[in-house]
């Protein structure tokens, strides 16, 4: 008898069972291996499975976001349309099938430019042209220099229209960055990134050439999901199990917190610089960017948004999203549209008894008219790209109390412009909101008066209507960060107890905690910097690391601090272990080698360096370059970089001042040897070294005139942004320039009316030009702002010493 017929029948479905829980076993223990890497596979390969999904994705903004120039595609009249703006003839046509624009070229001059690519069909559409192509043995389907064209399509109102750049209303040089063929429109810098899928900026520096790729060229699948050849295995295997090392083979969207599906969106839906240039699955958004914090020239000071902020900033900011809400609740994450039209948008979360919200007991506005709205209150809008209206996600209650304090916009006032006593021409050339805060800001009295008029109507309206006197609560985080951009010393306690409180936004903490470091010399401020290092949130983190900088050895040992920041560079955060190694760039190897942590900081320091060289087309990242290479003591290096941006970028500001330094700081020697040549009588030699420092000087100087022209040009264009009118100060008193550099350091503190960074410039210029009475007063200002800085002591002292007569002892 067979040893099978041996065994009990009854045994036989345990055997069975038992040899089918190894085969389910086995296929679950089978995985690939953990260090595969998925590659992009492209939406054709999610069609089978998802055809519902890719049925919703078909013309969607997503699918729409950038084409082919086709008639399918093109929206705009081509039919030898004419536009004119700043007496510049331009003239849209079609020849052989293709598309074509005539105007103003980089050179100044009229020209035609074939449109290859269109950006977006609502409500409004833009022209690219490829003006210079990729050069010969580049990658397949590689795209050169691709410039977006300022003459733009209006989708709703069937016309031509002028986009022009933020502030800035005057006709541009073709020399400007702002032009069109400037760096201020490149797609393959500015655009690319979030209006196609899996794209490779591939900038060479050594040609100054793109060689841009995509895998799809719009947002497609992988832009969310991450690429999907893993998933594509998983799913198409036999296995009765998605994959024990990689789950589905794509990016974890599904989670219960919100923070992974909204750092998704927030790849392309922010303001934020690159930190890591490739992909990796799982990657959080802090190992890939990090996000611009709340500051002046983006935002208000309470929170809302000034400039575009692509949404994720604002929202950081919301109670939504700390409630766990995720994008995908409000918008079909396929189609891109919104789930519900009208208040049920928001009354499908917020269900209250008796329809708690959405009714005139709560909106005090007649059913059905902009007033009940919920977003146009809890999100107003704010029209960028001049036709494009988007709303503000932080979803704040309107607060016309901080707009009277503190000249904030809100919902109320954007609504009831019609109550201002401005003449109908006046009104005629403020087509939104934002231009009447624009004026404002920008100095015209009679549009500030006006909104001060209507914001102290909406103020009293509110406390009629609800009861409550928000006025009399100090505590909102705008007061202290209004106080701090003022430069306001008594501010430091509140950015503190904003820092450590728990309850506000992240976003919130780390950019009062970035104000901190104008305190040098507060005690506190040490002990808030340890914490900050401490907090789960990397932006705080972030931010601490670069308040470091300022830190006296008063306030924290130098010891200390590098031990912080040595600790840092081995965080689980890419943006703060390269912030870290920013930080201590210029710490000694040596002390690195001893602290055991100079591995960690050359892997930092090379993630660091991958981050900038990721934007090696910008000469920002190549001028970050230039200054880390001369922080680490290598001067060569940095004046490589130096000239690099420059060559990159020839009309952008900044590099020229670094490079001029630099070459001061490396003729000084020779100076020196010079004289020592010259006492000693040897003037072969001396004349030798004097010619090659008179090259220098040279060199230098001609660096410097042609920074003070850029620098006057960006004045010219930016008359409101204090900053640039201080830095065109300050080359021009480099300039020997004395008079027009106290006019530009004198709009700069009119601007900026509480700055000690400008008023103290502003009376040390007067006091060299002897302006006794200006220096004395800009000073007594000064003493209000800090009445306990003993430096303005030694200023006075100095400005009554030298208002004495000569008498012969000075």
């Amino acid at each position: 008898m067979s040893k099978l017929r041996q065994i009990p029948l009854i045994a036989i479905p345990f055997l069975v069972a038992v040899l089918l829980g190894g085969l389910v076993l086995a296929d679950w223990y089978w995985a690939i291996p953990t260090t595969r890497q998925a590659v992009y596979v492209g939406r054709n390969s999610c069609i089978e499975c998802h055809q519902n999904q890719h049925d919703a994705f078909v013309d969607s903004y997503h699918d729409k976001a950038m084409d082919l120039a086709t008639e399918q595609t093109v929206l705009g009249d081509f039919q030898d349309a004419e536009f004119t703006h700043f007496d510049i003839h331009s003239r849209m046509f079609r020849k052989d099938g293709k598309y074509f624009v005539h105007t103003e070229g980089p050179d100044g001059k009229l020209q035609d430019f074939e449109v290859k690519y269109v950006f977006g069909v609502d409500p409004l559409q833009q022209y690219m042209v490829e003006i210079e192509p990729p050069t010969p043995g580049s990658p397949a389907g590689s795209i050169g220099r691709v410039q977006v064209l300022r003459i733009s399509w209006d989708t709703h109102k069937q016309e031509w229209f002028y986009l022009p750049p933020p502030d800035v209303d005057e006709k541009l040089a073709p020399n400007d960055p702002l032009h069109w063929t400037g760096s201020a429109q490149n797609w393959n810098h500015m655009c690319a990134d979030c209006h196609s899928t899996n794209l490779h900026k591939n900038f060479d520096l050594a040609s100054n050439s793109y060689h841009t790729t995509f895998s799809e060229i719009d947002v497609s699948c992988e832009a969310c999901h991450g690429p999907g050849s893993l998933h594509v295995e998983i799913a198409g295997s036999t296995s009765l199990f998605w994959d024990r090392n990689h789950g589905y083979g794509l990016k974890p969207l599904k989670t219960e917190s919100n923070v992974a599906q909204v750092q998704a969106c927030a790849d392309c839906h922010s303001r934020r610089r690159v930190v890591c240039p490739t992909y990796e699955r799982g990657d959080t958004y802090y190992d890939q960017f990090s996000n611009e914090l709340i500051m002046p020239q983006t935002y208000y000071c309470d929170g809302q948004v000034r400039e575009e902020d692509y949404v994720f900033g604002s929202f950081l900011q919301s109670k939504m999203y700390h409630k766990n809400i995720r994008c995908t609740d409000c918008h079909n994450p396929h189609s891109t549209k919104i789930k519900f039209e009208g208040n049920k948008l928001c009354t499908s979360c917020h269900q209250h008894p008796a329809g708690k919200y959405d009714t005139a007991a709560h909106h005090r506005h007649q059913a059905g008219s902009t007033g009940a709205s919920c977003v146009e209150c809890h999100m107003p809008e704010t029209t960028y790209m001049e036709v494009d209206p988007r709303r503000d996600h932080s979803i704040r209650i309107p607060r016309p109390d901080l707009s009277v304090a503190l000249q904030t916009p809100n919902a109320c006032t954007q609504c009831h412009l019609d109550r201002a006593q401005l003449s109908p021409e006046k009104k005629a050339g403020l087509k939104t909101y934002g231009d009447w805060m624009t004026a404002a800001r920008n100095g015209d009295q009679e549009v500030k008066q006006a909104l001060a008029e209507i914001d102290a109507w909406a103020q009293k309206t509110v406390i009629e209507w609800y009861g409550k006197d928000y006025s009399k609560d100090k505590s909102h985080f705008a007061y202290a960060l209004s106080e701090a951009w003022n430069e306001n010393p008594q501010s430091f306690p509140a950015l503190v107890d904003l820092v450590k409180d728990p309850q506000q936004p992240g976003i919130v903490r780390a950019s009062a905690l970035t104000q901190l470091g104008a305190f040098n010399g507060e005690p506190e401020l040490g002990r808030t910097v340890k914490l900050s290092l401490a907090d789960s949130d990397p932006q705080l983190r972030s931010a601490a690391i670069m308040v470091t900088e300022f830190l006296s050895p008063s306030v924290l040992p130098r010891p200390e601090v590098l031990k912080l920041l040595m600790n840092s560079l081995e965080d689980p955060t890419r943006v703060v272990r390269t912030d870290a190694a920013s930080a201590l760039a210029g710490t000694s190897l040596e002390y690195l080698k001893l602290s055991g942590k100079e591995e960690a900081f050359n892997r930092a320091l090379t993630e660091l360096k991958e981050s900038l060289l990721r934007n090696a087309d910008q000469a920002g990242a190549l001028l970050a370059l230039g200054a880390l290479a001369e922080t680490m003591g290598e001067p060569a290096a940095a004046e490589k970089w130096y000239r690099a941006a420059i060559r990159v970028q020839p009309n952008v500001t900044g590099p020229r001042s670094n490079l001029a330094e630099l070459l001061t700081r490396r003729l000084a020697p020779a100076r020196q040897r010079f004289q020592q040549l010259a006492a000693q009588g040897q003037r072969a030699e001396a004349r030798k070294l004097a010619e090659q420092v008179a090259i220098g000087d040279f060199e230098i100087t001609h660096l410097r005139e042609e920074e003070l022209h850029n620098l006057a040009r960006d004045a010219s264009q930016l008359p409101n942004v204090a900053e640039v009118q201080y830095r065109y100060g300050l080359a021009l008193y480099q300039a020997n320039q004395f008079e027009a550099s106290e006019t530009a350091i004198a709009r700069a503190a009119e601007i900026q009316a509480n700055s000690v960074t400008f008023l103290t410039a502003l009376a040390r210029l007067q006091q060299k030009r002897e302006k006794w009475e200006a220096a004395t007063a800009t000073i007594q200002t000064l003493r209000q702002l800090r009445p306990h800085d003993p430096g303005l002591a030694e200023v006075e002292q100095e400005i009554r010493q030298q208002r004495q007569p000569d008498n012969g002892q000075r």
